[in-house]
């Protein structure tokens, strides 16, 4: 692997580069086999500062990177709103100056808000104080780690000791739910898309509206892939037929309160994956589910647990490995 890496902050996938992406992987696939060993940690950031800012609850994804920095050997240092000064009236940026004083290295944001996470970054950059931003999940803008795990999840599956990108090339991988409201199907998007992959995204017409289509344009200037294919679904048995892999997306239940859907009952008769529906797709097709799984909504209970179907267990355990892969990348780690 020639590729050196040069990324700073981490915030969007929309243009990142074949290269980039394999190099993601291949590094992950390295710290993969570090956490098979019995002594799971590597000085790789030692003395470095790792500060998880996370301004809105989570659970895997908060913790995955809590862990990857411990197994990198980083300090880290963990954010709680309902706790900080923030409820006294402290902003967002001046946070981050705290901990900037505090001698973070990098940051890790995550917020209920489109642009925090870039707005953090920018003021860094203002500052020149050297530190890197990652973003966590920020609004209905992006997920960048959990699209590359799921990348890396998938590719693994296909190659387990190479895992990269071309092995998408003209795989069919369908996204079934709440498109509109997610920001993990926008860096799924992405980086499927940029893998070459064949990407089908199905849901109800109140959550997935006919100009998504128009969400990632066929020929974007500032993007390095020149062509995505894209295709909407508002009926699941056609996105289904001949998938590779299935990607199935938590349906926020406070989105009922906007009348978007009828019933979570309906919602899953007419959408939700079972073992039936998965009889469209290629023999051997897999499912992902980014979590947490509201069962038998967007996915039958059984089929979840069945590990022939199955790679949602698999994503986790490719979190930590993959937040690995990027705080060492944009920590100053060399290929």
């Amino acid at each position: 692997m020639n590729t050196i890496w040069t990324r700073h902050h981490i915030i969007s996938l929309a243009n990142f580069l074949p290269a980039e992406y394999n190099m993601v992987l291949q590094t992950a696939a390295s710290f993969q086999e570090v956490l098979s060993r019995r002594v799971k940690k590597v000085p790789t950031l030692q003395g470095q500062v790792v500060a998880n800012l996370f301004f809105e609850p989570s659970t895997r994804t908060r913790n995955s990177f809590e862990l990857a920095a411990k197994r990198l050997s980083a300090d880290t240092l963990n954010f709680a709103p309902a706790t900080s000064s923030l409820t006294k009236g402290e902003t967002i940026l001046d946070t981050a100056k705290t901990y900037l004083a505090m001698g973070t290295n990098i940051m890790v944001i995550r917020h209920r808000e489109a642009g925090v996470p870039q707005a953090i970054a920018d003021e860094m950059d203002r500052l020149e104080s050297r530190v890197s931003v990652l973003n966590a999940g920020d609004g209905q803008h992006e997920h960048p780690s959990q699209a590359l795990l799921d990348l890396f999840t998938i590719c693994s599956v296909l190659d387990p000791k190479q895992p990269k990108i071309e092995l998408l090339q003209n795989k069919k991988v369908t996204i079934v739910g709440d498109i509109l409201h997610s920001r993990v199907a926008r860096s799924n998007i992405w980086s499927l898309t940029a893998a070459g992959a064949e990407v089908h995204l199905a849901g109800p017409p109140t959550l997935l509206p006919k100009l998504f289509a128009d969400w990632i344009p066929e020929n974007q200037e500032d993007s390095p892939i020149t062509e995505r294919k894209l295709f909407l679904h508002w009926d699941v048995e056609p996105a289904l037929k001949d998938a590779d892999f299935v990607m199935t997306l938590r349906l926020q239940r406070e989105r009922m309160t906007q009348h978007l859907l009828p019933s979570l009952r309906e919602y899953h008769q007419k959408y939700g994956i079972t073992r039936t529906r998965l009889k469209l797709c290629k023999s051997g097709v897999r499912v992902l589910h980014p979590g947490p799984v509201n069962r038998g909504v967007e996915i039958s209970s059984d089929l979840m647990d069945d590990p022939e179907f199955s790679l949602i267990s698999q994503q986790v355990t490719s979190g930590v490995a993959i937040r690995m892969a990027l705080l060492y990348l944009i920590g100053g780690g060399k290929s």
